[in-house]
């Protein structure tokens, strides 16, 4: 039997982190409801996207949210109608995307990533920056062995992610990569992209991430806004800085795309037709994953090893991680531990 309260971290007014928007609070262990499973939370990842919910820059989908979106812990209990996939004791990830309406003509033609009834962890429901944490089965994944659960965690958001913006940015076979950004996804999405025959450029502003994406396999690093030593076949956003879309866009060849992977990005100056989209270059967006892409991702990460750097810290200290990625501290994807 588990406990009735746990700890849990809760969103209460949104601002910079400075401002300690979230707090550690006793609260009650959710009861997992029909077709759910109650999961006891063994790690969990610290995205962006958490952040962006505890500053404010995602509007509040609930208030007094639990945040975190890349868990990984044992089912303990099943809720009513759940059962199919998993039973109490097994080891499973809940990542961003919690709900679908599975009846839209989005989701009946695979893009259920667009349907306009879906829901997230951590941010429609609380999240795993908790003990426990409740999730539909339905969206529950199988993990890959030969990993730690600090390594897992950041697969379950930074390395789907990653994968599906790897995906829009349509790289040719053998193709020149850039990234823009190296944190928790990019430095998984690197490595995904070097194992299928890449070449991958680095283009970020913290010195120990360039020194990460060169140990990596990446051919250059230099400065977030400072062009590549060769022209891109197609590039990734990683970093939620619309500024860089205009170096980014610089720097592609013709014909070459720009995927922008963040679910938030400040404001994009104006564009020169002329120099950053003439040739058919071309900008896309990345909104969420589906669920295919999450079972993609993760048996690819069965078949090739992927180095996850994981900075831990102990669950009480998920506001110091938040402040530590807010100012550029983690190189890698940091992982609180439960």
């Amino acid at each position: 039997m588990t406990s009735s309260t746990m700890r849990a971290w809760r969103v209460g007014t949104p601002g910079p982190v400075d401002t300690r928007p979230v707090e550690l609070v006793t609260a009650e262990v959710p009861e997992p409801g029909p077709g759910e499973v109650l999961i006891a939370v063994h790690a969990c990842g610290v995205c962006r996207t958490d952040l962006h919910v505890a500053e404010g820059d995602l509007p509040v989908h609930r208030a007094h949210v639990t945040p975190g979106h890349e868990v990984v812990g044992e089912v303990v209990a099943l809720g009513p109608g759940a059962g199919a996939q998993f039973t109490t004791g097994d080891w499973v990830g809940v990542a961003w995307l919690r709900h679908t309406c599975g009846r839209c003509r989005f989701c009946l033609r695979g893009q259920e990533n667009l349907c306009p009834e879906s829901q997230y962890t951590g941010w429609d429901a609380d999240g795993g920056y908790a003990e426990f944490v409740t999730a539909p089965e339905a969206f529950v994944h199988r993990l890959p062995e030969g990993y730690s659960n600090s390594e897992l965690a950041p697969l379950l958001c930074a390395g789907i992610i990653g994968y599906r913006s790897l995906l829009r940015a349509d790289l040719p076979a053998g193709g020149r990569l850039g990234i823009y950004g190296f944190g928790g996804s990019a430095h998984i999405t690197a490595q995904v992209a070097l194992a299928q025959g890449a070449e991958v450029h680095v283009m970020t502003r913290g010195a120990d991430a360039r020194e990460l994406a060169l140990a990596l396999g990446a051919a250059s690093a230099q400065g977030a806004a400072e062009p590549p030593p060769v022209k891109l076949d197609a590039a990734i956003l990683f970093a939620p800085v619309g500024d860089l879309v205009l170096p980014a866009l610089e720097a592609l060849d013709r014909g070459g795309t720009l995927a922008i992977a963040g679910i938030h990005l400040t404001d994009i100056p104006s564009l020169n037709y002329q120099s950053h989209l003439f040739q058919e270059r071309q900008v896309r967006s990345v909104t969420s994953n589906t669920r295919a892409d999450a079972r993609q991702f993760l048996e690819f990460a069965g078949r090739h090893r992927i180095e996850v750097t994981t900075p831990e810290y102990p669950l009480d200290q998920a506001d110091t991680a938040l402040a530590d990625l807010s100012a550029g501290r983690i190189a890698g994807a940091a992982v609180l531990i439960v």
